[in-house]
């Protein structure tokens, strides 16, 4: 019997692929798009019996280097069992089994909270313990050693600031669709004001509230970290930064106008500064570059995303809009550079 047809999946493929992998795997697949056209495409997929997340590139062109499924999947993989909470992996794919690479990992429950309004249900306390366990979790992140995890060789995190202004300005360059004076004057200040790195760890490179899942009856606790595209090794004050900087009121366009992490609930920057400089340990030094080239990264993302849009690419609401948000987000960034002369 055919499967279901679900766009950028083809279930009777995926079907025996998850039959030669999966033990105890019981047939009869089913699939629904969780989330699509920001980043990767996420589906959940069932057998009946157990629950499995699909994660593969989004459609239409892509830029180089960006959706890479084998460094998401093994950057999870390195981390599972070792005081990170991520998804159980399951398997990897390259291009021949579904035309585009593609990664499984095991369902885990929890509560994902998304817009500000799914902050409703908690008291201003739970919303303050949940801020605080998302920064513990980012230290815990930055706390691992590399190549204990076999993941010496991840990335260079020697000039990796400097690496991110170039390739970010790149990426700029690839999607942008329009002049935008204040895109090209940050870029300029960051290449201008680059400091050493302050040190290397384990970076997520996405890091905020909707991409963890929390344990229902604690929201202090993360249950698994999620959506690691972007990971690498780097310094860790740039994946502090740029969860601050996502606390920032016009980050919610490019999440279609409501993003939790710009909830005023949730502790300002000074207040998870502080908390990250308690639970790492760490000295936080040259914050408002790093407030900077994460104000660049979100403006170029929102820039991205808003080209895919105009192209089609982009599935799901909330994308007519996205584009307002790149040009407020550069402006931002070159107001925290004003003291890193």
């Amino acid at each position: 019997m055919t499967a279901p047809v679900v766009e950028g999946l083809d279930l009777d493929v995926l079907d025996r692929f998850l039959a030669d992998r999966v033990p105890d795997y019981a047939g009869g697949l089913r699939a629904e798009l969780v989330s699509g056209g920001r980043s990767n495409l996420t589906y959940t997929l069932t057998d009946g019996v157990s629950t499995w997340i699909l994660r593969r590139p989004p459609l239409g062109v892509l830029t180089p280097s960006a959706h890479d499924m084998a460094r998401e999947f093994r950057v999870v993989e390195a981390l599972h069992g070792h005081g990170v909470p991520v998804a159980p992996p399951v398997a990897l794919a390259d291009a021949d089994v579904l035309g585009v690479p593609f990664a499984v990992v095991g369902f885990v429950d929890g509560v994902v909270i998304r817009s500000e309004e799914d902050l409703d249900p908690l008291s201003d306390a739970d919303v303050r313990r949940c801020a605080d366990g998302l920064v513990d979790t980012l230290a815990a992140l930055h706390a691992v050693d590399p190549a204990a995890v076999g993941l010496a060789d991840f990335g260079r995190p020697e000039g990796y600031l400097g690496r991110q202004v170039r390739r970010w300005y790149g990426q700029w360059e690839r999607v942008r669709t329009r002049d935008l004076p204040d895109v090209e004057a940050l870029h300029a200040r960051l290449e201008a004001a680059c400091p050493a790195e302050s040190g290397a760890a384990i970076v997520h490179g996405d890091f905020r509230i909707d991409n963890t899942i929390l344990d229902p009856a604690d929201p202090a606790r993360v249950r698994a970290v999620v959506d690691w595209e972007m990971a690498t090794l780097g310094d860790p004050l740039a994946d502090l930064a740029l969860h601050v900087v996502y606390g920032d009121r016009e980050f919610g366009a490019v999440l279609g106008g409501s993003a939790a992490s710009t909830s005023p609930r949730i502790p300002g920057a000074d207040a998870l500064v502080e908390r990250y400089a308690r639970a790492s340990g760490r000295e936080i030094t040259d914050l408002g570059f790093h407030l900077g080239l994460a104000y660049f990264k979100i403006a170029v993302i929102a820039e991205g995303i808003h080209e895919r849009h105009l192209r089609g690419d982009t599935r799901g609401d909330g994308f007519s809009t996205v584009g307002a948000a790149t040009a407020p987000l550069a402006a931002a960034g070159l107001t925290t550079l004003g003291g890193t002369r």
